[in-house]
Parts: structure tokens; C-alpha cells; sequence
């Protein structure tokens, strides 16, 4: 099948009007409510309905929570990392039946572009119809679930049920009996992680920083250790996170930068040269200066070059740095100048998730990887919007949260 003979990437979705369930939806900044929506009903023979029994909030939820990322709609309902059971399937659909459970990926493929035959699967050139990104961009990047307009205003899981397209690229089949928190995070969270020692090439005997001690920045040290790191050091504030990923990670090192200038402890732990690889697990809605907060505010910039300058600086020569957390789109003050003088490399993008997630999952049933280690709370899903600003504001001791529909009808 070409390209240009897939569905349509405009079609409208189907829903069931005289049904209605549950979902966290946007109103604003810094407001999600649990609101009643339509049930998503098969609109093109390659979807598959799920209901879903396990989501998660992301770090990058975050960046839509205080409206940071352009094209939401008041109502739009958010989530793209979830699990559950398959409740119907289009007529194309050869790889899923009703009962299966599945995990969902967040990007959302169609297996037959360009890109998706290339396993650039967040790439994908046809399930993203957004002029505005293409305008920024030159391009589009896939579609994906529960984001903005400029990723296609595809309906999210943080729902009783959702619509997955291109059912048989974008869902993974696992086992029945497994907690779901065993493989929900193969959504999003851990090939994040993955893809981000990937960008880094991290393999035996590196020395890598992870700036960012959140979901993904654990998993990443996580997935780090894994590949033969010799150390790993993670640079936040938040003490508590600092300490809660010391305690998940044997040997690992911390700088809090709250206390301690990064680039000049960086170059002391290392002997005067830096780490080999530098990873950014934080995403661009954080300023630590008066200058780009100034800046975003006034909208001379949408995304501050701090930590990606701190990288630069403080990596030695010849070293690598990955992007994995969340840029929007143009920042100010790039040190370009040292970047192109210590000859380093720099990769990013949005995870493939599709290219990682079998052989993790593997890692996983073996005991090689644990991803549950970032979980720190599981809430009701009409409890999404507490759940939103303990995330938020860094309280309750919350690193990553887990929301699941059934403990709210069952009315826990």
C-alpha cells in the first residue's frame, strides 16, 4: 500500500454520541478537569477501540498543563502513554482481537511512508496534518496521541476508552496476566530513555550526565547503567528527587544545581574534562535566569538555551550530547561557538518508540530493566487533576503517577 493510497489523515473521528465516559480534559492554564466525553467509536478499518485500565502523566503532559505548547482547544483530552484491553477492531486490523491487552505507543505511525519503512516512526509523514508545525518545521513530525493541534489534536487516553489508528503498528501485545504497571511505560517513558542513550551512544566505560531527575532522567540513568556506563550523574534542584533516584540507581552521582555551579563540579568529577555524554531529559518550559524568562515571556523566544548551553560547556571535547526532553520551537543565546569549536555532536527527536519497544520488552520479562522504579503514585482517574499539580509543583514527593479509570468506577 503507498502512502498516498492511506486514509485520509483529516477524517473526523467517530463517537458515540449516547455513550459517555470519563476523561481528563484541558481548560486552561494550569486547569484539567475530569470531564464527560463521547465514546470513540472505529472510524477508519485500521483502528482498534481500547478500553483503557492504565495511563500515566508525563513530563511532557506538564508542558501542555501550564500552556507552554501552542495549538490546544478548551476540552481537548489529554494523555499519550496508556494500556488496556481491546474492545473492537477495524476490518484491516490482522494482529489484535477483542481481549487483548495492549500498550499504546504515544507516536503514532503508519507503517508505510517514507519514514516509518526507515523505523523513524515519530517521523511518520503521513498521521500529522498540521500546517503550522510544517511551517515552523519544513516538516511535520507524526502524529501522536493526547498532544496539540500541532501534532494532530489526536484524542488522548487519560480516558475510560480510546481510539488507536494504525492499530497494528502502534499497540503492542502483553501479557493478560501482568500488571500493568509491569509494561506501561513501554508507552512512552522507557524507549525515551532508551532513545536517549541511543543518541548519546552510551556503551561501555562513559562517564554520562543527565540533566533532569524526572521519569525519564531516572529511566535514562537506568537504561545507562544497562549499556556498561562507568558513572552516572544526575544534575536537579529538587533534592528529593536527587535522593529518590540515588536510591533506585546503585552508585549513581547527583549534583544539585541549586547548590553547586554545574559546568565547574562537572569538570572536578571528572578530572578536568567533562563527561563523555550528555543527556537533556528536562524540556524547554524551564527558565533559570531572569534573561529568558523575560525573553519567553515577551515572546522574543519560546525556548531558553540554558541547560542545552550547560551541556555544551561542561561535556568534554569530542563528547555527545542527546535532546530527549521536549523543545517547542526557537531559543536565544546558543553558544554555537563552543558547540562547533570542541567538535561535539548533537542528536535529538521524538522517541521511535515502535523501534525499541520489543527488544525492552524483552529487557523487561528478563529483569534486565524495572521500570516501575519511577512510580510514585497511583490515583483514581478522577483524581487526574490532583495527580497534575503534585507532578507540577514537585510536592508530595511525586515523580511519576499513574492514573487508573477502573479504581474510579469501582469508586475507591
Amino acid at each position: 500500500m503507498a502512502s498516498s493510497d492511506l486514509p485520509s489523515r483529516t477524517v473526523k473521528p467517530k463517537h458515540d454520541e449516547s455513550r459517555t465516559m470519563k476523561a481528563i480534559a484541558w481548560m486552561g492554564k494550569k486547569s484539567v478537569h475530569v470531564s464527560d466525553k463521547p465514546v470513540p467509536l472505529i472510524t477508519d478499518p485500521h483502528d482498534a477501540i481500547i478500553k483503557v485500565t492504565a495511563t500515566a502523566i508525563c513530563g511532557s503532559d506538564l508542558h501542555i498543563f501550564v500552556n507552554a505548547m501552542p495549538g490546544m482547544t478548551k476540552g481537548d483530552i489529554l494523555g499519550h502513554e496508556f494500556m488496556g484491553i481491546v474492545q473492537e477492531v477495524g476490518p484491516e486490523v490482522t494482529k489484535f482481537k477483542p481481549g487483548d491487552k495492549v500498550v499504546a505507543c504515544f507516536d503514532l505511525g503508519c507503517g508505510q511512508c517514507f519514514y516509518c519503512k526507515r523505523g523513524l516512526w515519530s517521523c511518520c509523514q503521513v498521521t500529522n496534518p498540521s500546517k503550522e508545525q510544517e511551517a515552523m518545521y519544513g516538516d511535520r513530525t507524526a502524529g501522536m496521541h493526547g498532544y496539540s493541534a500541532m501534532t494532530g489534536a489526536y484524542e488522548g487516553g487519560q480516558a475510560e476508552y480510546a481510539r488507536v489508528i494504525f492499530a497494528d503498528v502502534n499497540l503492542l501485545k502483553v501479557p493478560n496476566d501482568a500488571a500493568d504497571e509491569k509494561y506501561l511505560f513501554l508507552s512512552d517513558i522507557l524507549p525515551t530513555a532508551w532513545h536517549a542513550t541511543e543518541l548519546g551512544e552510551v556503551s561501555e566505560g562513559d562517564t554520562v550526565a543527565i540533566w533532569g531527575a524526572g521519569p525519564v532522567g531516572i529511566l535514562a540513568a537506568h537504561c545507562a547503567a544497562a549499556r556498561g556506563a562507568k558513572r552516572i550523574i544526575m544534575v536537579d534542584n529538587q533534592t528529593y528527587r536527587l535522593d529518590f533516584a540515588t536510591s533506585k540507581i546503585p552508585g549513581l552521582e547527583t549534583v544539585n544545581f541549586g547548590e553547586k555551579k554545574v559546568m565547574e563540579t562537572l569538570k572536578e568529577m571528572t578530572g578536568g574534562h567533562g563527561p563523555d555524554v550528555a543527556i537533556e531529559a528536562v524540556g524547554f518550559h524551564y527558565c533559570k535566569s531572569w534573561t529568558h524568562a523575560i525573553e519567553t515571556a515577551l515572546m522574543l523566544e519560546t525556548d531558553p538555551s540554558e541547560m542545552l548551553n550547560e551541556m555544551i560547556v561542561s561535556v568534554r571535547k569530542g563528547g555527545r550530547i542527546s535532546i530527549v526532553g521536549v523543545y517547542a520551537g526557537f531559543t536565544n543565546h546558543f553558544n554555537i561557538g563552543a558547540f562547533m569549536e570542541k567538535q561535539l555532536t548533537m542528536r535529538g527527536g521524538q522517541t521511535p518508540v515502535q523501534k525499541y519497544w520489543h527488544d525492552l520488552k524483552t529487557l523487561i520479562d528478563k529483569g534486565v530493566l524495572d521500570p516501575t522504579m519511577v512510580l510514585t503514585h497511583t490515583l483514581p482517574l478522577d483524581q487526574g487533576p490532583e495527580g497534575y499539580k503534585i507532578f507540577n509543583d514537585k510536592t508530595d514527593g511525586c515523580v511519576k503517577v499513574v492514573l487508573k479509570p477502573q479504581l474510579m468506577a469501582a469508586g475507591a
